[in-house]
């Protein structure tokens, strides 16, 4: 998900989050994502949203498939649990020891609209692969996961060794030096955030731009890579939320 920012990647301008942002952030950020409608509404105050705004904002994200309302306790919808699931894999990342190999995938499907394909193209970056051409996915195969199965139904699958030297091949995949200008911005704006709203706003980007991450093995980053600390300050906003 793209980090919601204005102006240059030194000098980020944060747009404020709505209603329906701040209670979705508190809901993925909590274990289990679930809270009482009154605990919802005061935990949001801090963050410049109140009661009456809160309470329309629930109204509305229940009418919309967004949570489910049992009682007086509102959860995340099955979908927004899948995001929560990629969430947390973008802060918690699970690697392995990386010894040249790539995970392929070659698109074979045929007869797909523009839609379908589109719908492909944002599943297949999720799972942090990258298109070299039409219809050829790739990345190294440092992460610690298993690839959907139904993948098959859509091209074909095998590990392999491009002859292009990996840190090359990396660069022109991913847009690396943009993300880590662009991750050490978020850093520094997080470091200067005083108020409750700003902070919360800073950490919220902070978390979209890890989704972005395509978490390579180190030898194929940039020089000061932000990945880590940006994890590790999460995390600890995160503590700090929660206590």
């Amino acid at each position: 998900m793209p980090t919601d920012v204005t102006a240059q990647p030194d000098r980020l301008e944060l747009r404020a989050l709505s209603a329906r942002s701040v209670i979705l952030s508190l809901l993925l950020g909590a274990h289990p994502p679930e809270l009482p409608a009154r605990e919802l509404v005061r935990r949001v105050e801090p963050f410049g949203v109140g009661g009456s705004t809160a309470r329309a904002a629930l109204s509305r994200m229940v009418a919309a498939g967004d949570l489910r309302r049992t009682d007086t306790v509102h959860r995340l919808s099955d979908r927004l649990l899948e995001r929560r699931r990629r969430q947390d894999d973008a802060v918690r990342p699970r690697t392995r020891a990386w010894h040249g190999d790539w995970e392929l995938l070659v698109v074979t499907a045929t007869g797909r609209g523009a839609a379908e394909r589109a719908e492909l193209r944002t599943r297949l970056t999720a799972l942090r692969l990258a298109e070299l051409r039409e219809g050829v996915w790739l990345r190294p195969a440092n992460l610690d996961r298993a690839l959907p199965d139904d993948l098959d139904r859509i091209g074909e699958r095998c590990t392999a060794r491009p002859g292009r030297p990996a840190p090359e091949l990396a660069a022109s995949l991913w847009p690396l030096d943009t993300w880590s200008a662009t991750g050490r911005a978020l850093l520094a704006c997080a470091a200067r955030a005083e108020s409750p709203a700003d902070r919360f706003t800073a950490y919220a980007a902070v978390v979209r731009h890890l989704l972005a991450d395509p978490v390579l093995p180190a030898g194929l980053l940039p020089a000061d890579w932000p990945g880590d600390a940006l994890r590790t300050a999460y995390a600890a906003y995160r503590r700090e939320l929660t206590a």
